[in-house]
């Protein structure tokens, strides 16, 4: 069973696209992108663990 990690990261909208496209050269994947508690947006990203 594959098992996952999970990170979270603030989006800025003038360079939201630079921001996801470096996450996902490291194996992240997006998973959803909500509203911050403080107006921001933020991504929920996913990678398989190294370790598993």
């Amino acid at each position: 069973m594959t098992q996952w990690e999970y990170f979270t990261a603030p989006l800025f909208i003038h360079n939201t696209a630079a921001i996801l496209n470096n996450f996902g050269s490291e194996g992240w994947e997006l998973v959803q992108v909500v509203s911050g508690p403080e107006g921001g947006l933020v991504a929920y990203l996913k990678r398989p663990k190294a370790d598993a």
